[in-house]
């Protein structure tokens, strides 16, 4: 491991608004803010709105200062990208934003039923041929619902046009309510103050003149839920390099 990412690794440490908590810990110890985030962290009554996948976490901190009325946690398996949102935040002394460094998969770990109002997936890998590792697949919506409030709403912003196209089948077939939907956000009528938060990957993308698709939906309780049965044209292009997720087991 470099010596640039062990630097990293030991500011985040001493960061008051980064946990990171290997899995082992979580067995032993649990997660003592879980159900206790509002009041023992952020000190407030506002909505929790958490940023899956957060990477350098651009989308948390940018939102964290559109929206001071709401708080936001980026989560994160990738420590050494998610410090450079944890420093911007840090230094500009920003008192709603957060960052988690765990697997998704683990999320209920740390937060109680109905503590989290909103969830926004950034530019994630479509696995186009793992339909249980998508970020929208039915699986992570029932980790998901174990989380957020009734009303909780899934925000998907993607390059991907086969992650848009089965977000959107999965939304239907489940008749969640799509408040908005868009394959070609930046050159829509959408006059909103998210279009300005641009991520470091998403940034490239436009660079290649790919569309940026936008959806929202409301990811409302469901007894039973459904996987599309529809064939989706797998994307034409090699995305940029993901590097595979690691384990917390080192606990770095």
């Amino acid at each position: 491991m470099g010596k640039n990412k062990l630097a990293k690794f030991d500011d985040m440490a001493e960061y008051p608004h980064v946990f990171q908590y290997p899995f082992s810990v979580l067995q032993a110890n649990g997660f003592e803010l879980k159900g206790n985030w509002r009041k023992d962290f952020f000190k407030n009554d506002n909505p929790i709105v958490l940023e899956l996948g957060c990477g350098k976490g651009e989308y948390t901190v940018g939102l964290g200062k559109l929206f001071p009325e709401k708080n936001f946690i980026g989560v994160d398996i990738k420590g050494a990208r998610m410090w450079s949102g944890a420093k911007e935040s840090l230094e500009a002394g920003m008192t709603n934003v957060a960052f988690l460094r765990t697997s998704i998969e683990l999320i209920s770990h740390f937060f109680e039923a109905g503590e989290v109002d909103e969830i926004w997936i950034t530019f994630p890998d479509p696995q186009m041929k793992k339909v249980n590792k998508r970020l929208t697949s039915t699986r992570f919506m029932r980790m998901y619902r174990e989380i957020l409030s009734g009303e909780g709403i899934i925000h998907l912003k993607t390059d991907s046009n086969f992650m848009y196209t089965y977000t959107c089948e999965m939304a239907k077939v489940n008749n969640y309510p799509i408040l908005f939907n868009n394959n070609d956000l930046y050159h829509s009528d959408l006059n909103d103050s998210i279009l300005s938060i641009r991520t470091y990957y998403e940034q490239q993308w436009l660079d290649r003149g790919l569309n940026i698709k936008y959806v929202k939906f409301v990811c409302e309780p469901r007894d039973t839920l459904i996987e599309p049965e529809v064939e989706i044209e797998l994307d034409p292009y090699r995305s940029f390099n993901r590097s595979k997720r690691s384990a917390l087991s080192s606990g770095q």
